[in-house]
């Protein structure tokens, strides 16, 4: 018979929704499993409160949409601000995240960037929808991310979400693609998904 064993007490652990440990891993030992070759850019895995979590299949609608998103805004955001498109984002000890869009101030690198500084992130959602909206808006809401976007692919509906805090965002809208939306911290980048023509 199969015995389940303590975990070391000197290693952290998170709990699995069957109610047994797992042991929780930090930035830096995924670095590492990626510098040993274990985890390859093509296994696209994201470090979430200490657990690797597989990424959704991106499909073609998720890459058009994410990418005139993006041109759009690289093109209209003010020169002291920075555009990333799914960079690898280390937010702290726990989280390693590649969010669609990250946008954040050019005073500050991506290594050294605080939640707290983020101006907005947006998830491009196709089969993601209830994911991105559910234990992703909790853990950009913990790590303090002040303004996030959920972008529905198929519907170009965006679900804005304001206020983070410990248990997720005070805030969450939906607005459809021909409204005009800004985020707070940049309020003259204006933008109506449906006025994009995206694809």
């Amino acid at each position: 018979m199969n015995e389940i064993r303590p975990v070391s007490r000197h290693r952290a652990t998170t709990q699995a929704a069957e109610g047994l440990p797992r042991l929780a891993w930090t930035v830096e030992e995924f670095d590492s499993l990626a510098e040993h070759g274990f985890l390859t850019e093509d296994d696209r895995i994201e470090l979430i409160g200490g657990e690797l979590v597989p990424m959704s299949p991106k499909g073609n609608r998720h890459e058009v949409v994410r990418g005139d998103l993006a041109l759009w805004f690289s093109r209209n955001v003010s020169l002291n601000t920075k555009v990333y498109v799914e960079p690898g984002w280390r937010a702290d000890l726990t989280n390693y995240l590649e969010p669609d869009i990250l946008i954040f101030p050019d005073s500050l690198g991506l290594g050294e960037l605080p939640g707290s500084e983020v101006l907005l992130v947006v998830e491009v959602a196709h089969s993601s929808l209830a994911y991105d909206t559910g234990h992703k808006a909790k853990t950009y809401a913990r790590l303090g991310v002040r303004e996030y976007w959920v972008v529905n692919a198929k519907t170009l509906e965006t679900i804005v979400h304001l206020e983070p805090g410990a248990e997720g965002y005070g805030k969450v809208s939906t607005f459809g693609p021909s409204k005009t939306l800004a985020p707070l911290a940049l309020p003259d980048l204006t933008v109506s998904l449906g006025a994009l023509k995206i694809g």
